[in-house]
This record gives structure tokens, sequence and C-alpha cells, in this order.
């Protein structure tokens, strides 16, 4: 190391070694007037929104409130406020505390933990012999506990807990095991860590009315009272900002009319719980008729189309049918649905299906649930020679049908929906406004698997023609 670097080293160590007192002093003011001189580089920590939640945040310190809810949209800040500032702050304030800071995932915990250090080892000593991400201590036997949902916490007893996002994705939310695992994990294993009056602060993007805040809620009749704050993106009436409605939470960064891009993207079901924190009942159809009213003679030239297959081996009148359709995106995010077929066919029927759709179907790759004898009956299209070299390929479903649904509803609810006229229109339609109620929602897969195959990451998989 040269001379000149060394000397900057030792000028940046001595100015971080006066600021210490500073910032030590800073500790004992409220939360609000600690943050401003906390970093990180221009963040000013001045908004409205942002003041609104310091301030509920001081009345948990002061031990006004037992149980706080933050709801807050996405990229809004709220992690960095709660999770990774205040935890910092009342570990410096108070080395003593322990705190337990959970997440979705142990990664992400760990994450936040070690931003949450980084702060700390700065205003007081850490212990030498536990500094992992996942487990810290000061040298006065306060520190943090990083968890994910399911995680063990055994031998550690917590002063404050702090949930961020215990749902990770639309796939999670959906899932009636997944909500019940997390609900059971805040109740085994969080929950029975608290130290007598500790405070718990759930913050989340809401996802689902039966998330765990929703859960909670629906407790409070008969359980534990939570103070809670709800922040839409859009301000609605009675806003607790006293925004006007119409309002954006952070117009510097989201502005109306990126928030209402956000919406058509999204859809209703996704925005109104993302961004606006009041999760829609599923009750009743995710589609409706009026979102399938564009129909046209011909799809536009030189799309790249996929067809989807979701097979059903009966043909009793009582059983799933064999649905099929094509799709393409044109311009403007279009979404063409052409060349639906909707019948009960036998195994040796699919196979001859399928082997003539690839043969008269140019510019068209070809996908097959795997599911059932999906991966059987390409396989042995694929072994015979019939389909050697054309793309054909079987394609492992996870999500459930209205997760998969969902990712192509936004596109109807905006009006970019298309559909090549033909004599399966009607059935189509019928189908796709009763769903997910609807008996049968063959018809409603196959297009879903037509589209997560245009939209998945192995694009290559598109270019095989």
């Amino acid at each position: 190391m040269g001379k000149a670097s060394q000397t900057t080293k030792a000028k940046k160590a001595d100015e971080a070694q006066a600021e210490k007192p500073a910032k030590k002093k800073r500790i004992n003011t409220n939360f609000a007037a600690w943050l401003k001189g906390s970093g990180p580089k221009g963040w000013k920590w001045d908004l409205p929104h942002q003041r609104f939640v310091c301030e509920k945040l001081d009345q948990v310190t002061r031990g006004e409130t037992q149980r706080l809810m933050v709801f807050m949209p996405p990229r809004h800040g709220k992690s960095e406020l709660v999770t990774i500032r205040y935890a910092a702050w009342r570990i410096a304030r108070d080395p003593k505390l322990n705190i337990i800071l959970a997440s979705y995932s142990q990664k992400l915990a760990n994450r936040f933990s070690r931003r949450v250090k980084r702060i700390v080892e700065q205003l007081v000593p850490l212990a030498d012999d536990r500094k992992a991400a996942d487990e810290w201590e000061t040298k006065m036997g306060g520190g943090m506990r990083a968890v994910g949902v399911g995680g063990g916490i055994t031998g550690f007893g917590a002063g404050l807990v702090i949930i961020d996002d215990p749902i990770k994705s639309r796939g999670a939310a959906e899932s009636v095991v997944r909500r019940e695992n997390v609900a059971q994990w805040f109740n085994d294993d969080i929950y029975t860590r608290l130290e007598p009056e500790a405070p718990i602060i759930l913050i989340q993007t809401r996802w689902h009315e039966d998330d765990l805040a929703g859960r909670l809620i629906r407790e409070m009749e008969e359980g534990e009272k939570w103070q809670i704050v709800s922040l839409p993106a859009i301000a609605e009436e009675n806003d607790a900002l006293a925004r006007k409605p119409g309002e954006p939470l952070w117009a510097e960064r989201f502005s109306a009319s990126r928030l209402a891009a956000v919406r058509r993207r999204l859809g209703s079901y996704s925005f109104e719980a993302l961004y606006q924190q009041r999760p829609i009942p599923r009750s009743g159809g995710l589609f409706r008729r009026e979102w399938f009213s564009r129909i046209v003679e011909h799809a536009p030239e030189n799309l790249t189309w996929a067809r989807g297959y979701d097979l059903a081996i009966s043909q009793d009148t009582r059983a799933d049918y064999t649905a099929s359709f094509r799709c393409a995106f044109g311009k403007d995010n279009i979404l063409y649905i052409a060349d639906g077929f909707r019948q009960r066919l036998t195994y040796t029927q699919q196979r001859k299906f399928i082997a003539e759709r690839i043969a008269s179907e140019p510019r068209t790759v070809h996908c097959v649930e795997s599911a059932m004898h999906g991966t059987a009956i390409v396989q042995d299209l694929l072994s015979s020679g019939e389909c050697r070299g054309r793309p054909l390929r079987s394609v492992r479903v996870t999500d459930d049908k209205w997760t998969r649904a969902h990712t192509w509803a936004p596109i109807a609810e905006a009006g970019n929906v298309v559909l090549v006229a033909g004599s399966w229109i009607k059935d189509f339609v019928d189908e796709a406004c009763a769903f997910p109620a609807s008996p049968h929602d063959d018809q409603v897969d196959a297009v879903s698997l037509a589209v997560s195959m245009l939209a998945a990451r192995d694009r290559k998989f598109l270019k095989t023609f």
C-alpha cells in the first residue's frame, strides 16, 4: 500500500472516530431525529409517510404500543426504515436488547441482519465470538437472531420481534398450505420466544385476505389488539396522512401515471392487494365477459406462437376435456388467442392430434403439461421420429390454476386480449368467466400454459423452428 493510500485510510478512520460521539449522542433522541443523520447517502427521511411511521415506532419504543402492523406498497422504503434502521437504533440505544428479525427466507433475513450489524458496530462493541449474519451479539449481551419462515428459534428470547414480509410471492399467497404454515410458524416458533411485554412489529405488503396480517386482524375481536398503519400507494377517503384522494404516497418515485401503468400491468386483484393494501376476496370470477369482446378474422402475420395442451384421458361424459389453444403476443402487448380445441380423447387420439398440430402449424412451439401422462406422450412422439427436431416439450407446472391464470388476467382486464374468430369462442368465454368455480377449467389451463411458455426465460426454445 502506498503512502498516499495509508494517509487517506488513516484520515477516514480518524473522521469516523471523531463522528462516534455525535452519533452516540443522537441515539438518545427519538428515532426520527437519529434517523436523519444515519444515512444511507441521499435519503432525507423527511417524507410524510416516513415521519408518520417514525411516530408509530416511537410509540413502540415508549411501550405505548405492543403490537404494530405497517402495510406499505413495494419499493416504498419500509424495510430500510423499520427492519434495518429502527432495529439498529434500538440495539444501539439498548445494547442488552435481543431482537428476532424474520422474513420469508433465511437468506433475506440474513441480508437484513448484516445491514443492521454494520450500523450497530459503529456505535457499540460487538462480541468477538458471535458475529455471524444469522446470530450476532453485543458485548453487553444483546443482539440479533435472523430467521426465515419455518426456521426454529429455540434458546433465544426476544425483547422485540420484527417480521418483514412473511409471504414471498403470489404463488405462496394463493397456497392454503403455505399460508397455514406461516400462521403455524408465527404461533409456535415466534410467539413463544417473546419476553414478557415484548412488542411485535409486522411490516408487509398485503398479498391475500388470509395472509398473516389478515389472520391476526380477524383474531383481534377475541385476541390481541394491533395498531394498524395502512398506507396505500394512491390515497383514498380519510387518508391517514391527510392526502387528497388520488394523491400518490411517494410522488417523486411513483407518480400517478406510473402507478396507473402498474395497475394496468398487474390487474385489479394484485394492485388492490400489493399497492392499496386491500386484498380482494377471490369469490366470483377472475375474468369478465366484456374483456373478451375483441374478435378478429385473422391475427397479424409473423407472430411467434405457443400452443398449450391440457390433457385428460377419458371419453366419459363427466370427465375433464383435452384442451389446446394457440397464443401469441403482438404489438403493444396484445395477446392473441386462436384455434381453440376442447374434446374428450383417448391417449391414441391425443397423440394423433398433437402430431397433426405440429405438422400443420408453422412458427408454433408446442408445450404439454407434464402431469398425468404428458411427459410420456411427448417422449413417445419424439422417440418415434414423427416430431424429432420439432419444437415440442413437456412443461412441469408448480403453481395452482388460479395463480397461472392470473399471469394473463391483467392483460385481459386491460382490454388487450384479442380472439381469432372460430366456433370455439363461446365455450371458452363461458368457462373463463365462470373460472375458478366452473366445473371444467381445461381451456383456461391450456391458455395459461401457452402464455407461460411465451413469457418463459428460456427464450431459445421459441427459436427452435
